[in-house]
């Protein structure tokens, strides 16, 4: 069995991480992943580099915003592979904003569905509704769906 190469082409990374050659290109440049140069100027990732991919996919999946990816990712080591450790204190660092997410999302669920789910659309028992606008003072967005703002 032969060994498996420890640099990749920039298609081989395409087809392994299923991110598209213009997405590495543009990771690369806003500095989330890193390649060397051959003497033909052509880019070579190290093996470590689809588990970075991995994990930006998912955390752009939970809504995480690149600059905040970029910040993670620059606590992780860039000479070898993070260990279970680096992985860990990483996504410690997250908990509190991903439960804050998933509570968002929850509520947004629960008053939609009371909402919109009986078919009736009432402002005089929608839970969303801000009449004349009174909750601008809290801020911009939706008030009514933040934690603080609970009334249920």
């Amino acid at each position: 069995m032969s060994a498996l190469p420890a640099l990749l082409t920039i298609g081989e990374v395409a087809h392994r991480s299923g991110v598209a050659q213009t997405a590495l290109r543009f990771y690369e440049q806003r500095g989330l992943i890193t390649s060397t140069r051959t003497s033909g100027n052509q880019r070579r990732y190290g093996r470590p580099v689809l588990r970075r991919l991995a994990f930006i996919r998912a955390a752009q999946r939970v809504g995480l915003s690149l600059e905040q990816i970029s910040d993670a990712l620059a606590t992780l080591p860039t000479d070898h592979a993070p260990t279970k450790a680096d992985w860990t204190r990483l996504s410690r660092s997250w908990r509190d904003e991903l439960d804050a997410r998933i509570d968002g999302l929850q509520r947004l669920r629960d008053r939609l569905s009371g909402c919109i789910g009986c078919g009736c659309l009432s402002l005089r028992t929608c839970t969303l509704n801000n009449a004349d606008d009174q909750m601008a003072a809290q801020g911009p967005g939706s008030p009514l769906l933040t934690p603080s703002a609970d009334r249920s």
